[in-house]
């Protein structure tokens, strides 16, 4: 595996060059530029507690008042951000007929507000709740409105801005808050993304597969790769003997399967695409 020095971005450079047809993987990693903290530290470890899982969402009440809480603080943040220079350069590269799939671990919707149009939100997307009896769909934003309607007071809470629409609400009674019902059932809403303990769709997977089929080589842009669900599509482009690059600062749990590894910024490193 070679290794790109932090002031030499050429040897990037040549490898998207002699692969025509990429498979792209993302991670938090691309999004942090954007102003969206990641969960991982540069050894692949947690930064803070890993996120709700389904288990403990479904629970009761007291976890459910606890996500949409803190999310309903930390959305306000998250509904601004903007595409960086690293979104804007992979959709270019979409756009020059140079990526076969960009699959992407996060749910943030960037990629696609930065103009790329092939791509698989793996994990779902945050701008969407999900009723967990029937099933239907509404914005996060209506959802948004529901809540502050609902919670007025909470409104002038301050915290410290969480990956993935989160915010850390420290020493905080979350039994009053008030979580609205599915309009169409009264059900419970979810946002609609895979949470840890929930199964990937099967639709997006068998989607992913076929494309990686038809792709001469794989770009990680962004992943520690620490979550199987991401990180098996690279362990099955090793198996079909892909060259495969990676862009991230820090370990990746496919160190031992690059062919390249540039530790750099995922701005500094695809900025010449934009």
């Amino acid at each position: 595996m070679n290794t790109l020095p932090a002031f030499d971005a050429d040897p990037l450079r040549d490898f998207i060059d002699a692969h025509p047809r990429l498979f792209v993987v993302t991670g938090a990693g691309i999004s942090t530029d954007s102003g969206i903290p990641d969960y991982r530290d540069g050894q692949g470890e947690w930064k803070r507690s890993p996120p709700m899982t389904l288990q403990a969402f479904m629970s009761g009440p007291p976890s459910r008042a606890r996500y949409w809480a803190r999310g309903m603080i930390g959305w306000r943040h998250f509904a601004s951000v903007q595409p960086n220079v690293a979104h804007r350069a992979l959709a270019a590269l979409e756009h020059a007929g140079r990526i076969e799939l960009l699959l992407t671990q996060n749910v943030d919707g960037l990629h696609e507000a930065a103009g790329h149009l092939n791509v698989v939100d793996l994990h779902g997307r945050l701008d969407r709740v999900r009723c967990m009896q029937c099933g239907d769909i509404t914005s996060r934003n209506a959802m948004q409105r529901r809540l502050e309607n609902a919670n007025p007071a909470w409104m002038a809470l301050q915290a410290t801005i969480a990956p993935d629409g989160d915010a850390d609400l420290d020493g905080v009674d979350f039994s009053e808050f008030a979580i609205p019902p599915c309009l169409v059932c009264g059900g419970i809403l979810k946002p609609d993304v895979v949470f840890f303990g929930e199964n990937v769709p099967r639709a997006r997977v068998e989607t992913a597969w076929a494309h990686l089929g038809r792709a001469d080589a794989m770009l990680v842009v962004g992943s520690s790769l620490m979550v199987y669900s991401g990180y098996r599509f690279v362990l099955e482009a090793s198996r079909r003997g892909l060259p495969i690059a990676s862009v991230n600062l820090g370990v990746t749990r496919a160190d031992v399967l690059l062919t390249l590894k540039v530790e750099r910024s995922c701005a500094l490193a695809l900025a010449p695409y934009a």
